[in-house]
């Protein structure tokens, strides 16, 4: 199992400090998300310039607000940039942000990302698209100097998902997911898929809040404060009900060494492929402890 690292906030120059700090202590890759902050993919095209080997990925940038052609041509700039170093993870967001913020249509959601991964993907290949959907349109091909074909996740939760993520790209791309839910239903839905889809081994990538500490208590506090919005969306609280646990808190790992290792160890278990780890408390020796574990698993 690989492991990677998840940077979910900061300057632009703090990432590109994070990103060589990831790369210098081994780790296999380095995520930013596409929230509310800087963009991912600007940011991503300053490392790939500056930091040579580790793989950049995208976790997850939301599908409706920028056109395929338009996020293609972003992913194959950094692809050239960066020597072929990026994946590119794409996902709906959620009706709160896509209906209430942007006033874009959540209707069909699987029925959108099926019509936006018909034009993303080949798109990401080089190859030249021509598809119209009921609510997507493409026609073109972009061609970047230097760039190679850039694989495709997405974000898959429910069974419709992961089964159109098996038939279409690379694999999946989980946060807030515990083991269980992984092994019992992430992973059989989306193998089982592409084994029938015969599009070969899937990539299951998952991603969790990780704090090695011997105060567990008060970490698990802070995590519940952290991340508290992703008991209330409810693709987030469907998995964390399929879990059979409270909230947030419950599915991080938190605690002692042991604990932890114990924990990303149920990851790989469950059929992880890579363990992206978000560590979200950055006071010492939480930050320092947490971080060397992290290595030693390399």
């Amino acid at each position: 199992m690989r492991i990677g690292i998840f940077a979910g906030d900061g300057s632009v120059s703090t990432l590109v400090d994070k990103a060589t700090q990831a790369e210098a202590d081994g780790f296999d890759s380095f995520w930013l998300p596409q929230i509310f902050g800087v963009d991912a993919l600007s940011v991503h095209t300053l490392i790939g310039a500056t930091v040579p080997r580790i793989e950049l990925g995208t976790a997850v940038v939301p599908t409706y607000p920028r056109h395929p052609v338009v996020l293609a041509g972003q992913a194959l700039t950094v692809s050239a940039v960066s020597g072929g170093r990026l994946t590119l993870g794409v996902g709906l967001s959620h009706q709160l942000v896509i209906e209430g913020m942007f006033g874009y249509s959540f209707d069909k959601p699987v029925r959108h990302m099926r019509e936006y991964l018909s034009a993303l993907v080949p798109l990401c290949a080089g190859e030249n698209v021509s598809f119209e959907g009921e609510t997507l349109t493409a026609r073109a091909q972009v061609m970047i100097e230097g760039a190679v074909p850039v694989p495709v996740m997405v974000a898959a939760l429910g069974p419709a998902m992961l089964k159109l993520a098996a038939e279409r790209t690379a694999g999946t791309i989980t946060w807030m997911t515990g083991p269980k839910t992984l092994a019992e239903h992430t992973v059989p839905t989306i193998v089982g898929a592409a084994d029938a889809a015969g599009t070969g081994e899937m990539r299951v990538v998952g991603a969790l809040p990780v704090a090695v500490t011997n105060d567990a208590d008060r970490a698990k506090e802070r995590a519940a404060k952290m991340f508290q919005i992703y008991g209330q969306l409810p693709s987030y609280r469907a998995m964390l009900d399929r879990e059979g646990v409270n909230g947030p808190e419950d599915v991080a790992l938190i605690g002692s060494e042991a604990e932890v290792r114990a924990g990303i160890e149920r990851m790989r278990s469950a059929g992880v492929t890579d363990f992206v780890a978000v560590e979200f408390l950055s006071s010492e020796p939480v930050a320092t402890e947490t971080r060397e574990v992290l290595k030693s698993l390399l």
